[in-house]
């Protein structure tokens, strides 16, 4: 199948709405697109309950704010991104 043919992965940001995170994960998804607009089909924010903020591709869990202690740097959030989205493609000054 041709790859442009092939479905782009989605991103998830699922963010507790007791808390007020819904700016946070509105900023990273403005993030990724920006980053990865022609990598990936869709970023949906996803409201939650308890105290959950997580990020994931294709249902993969690429963030969780209780597993991986509080919020990502947003460069650390794009490198896990792109390791699995895009893992050949450089993207410059960030990965140095």
């Amino acid at each position: 199948m041709n790859t442009e043919m092939q479905a782009k992965p989605g991103a998830e940001i699922e963010y507790r709405i007791g808390c007020r995170w819904m700016l946070r994960a509105a900023l990273f998804a403005q993030e990724l697109l920006s980053s990865f607009e022609s990598e990936l089909g869709s970023v949906t924010l996803k409201p939650g309950s308890d105290a959950v903020f997580e990020i994931r591709v294709d249902a993969k869990r690429i963030w969780s704010r209780k597993a991986d202690g509080g919020f990502p740097e947003i460069k650390v959030l794009k490198q896990q991104l792109r390791d699995q989205i895009a893992p050949g493609r450089d993207r410059g000054h960030v990965d140095r």
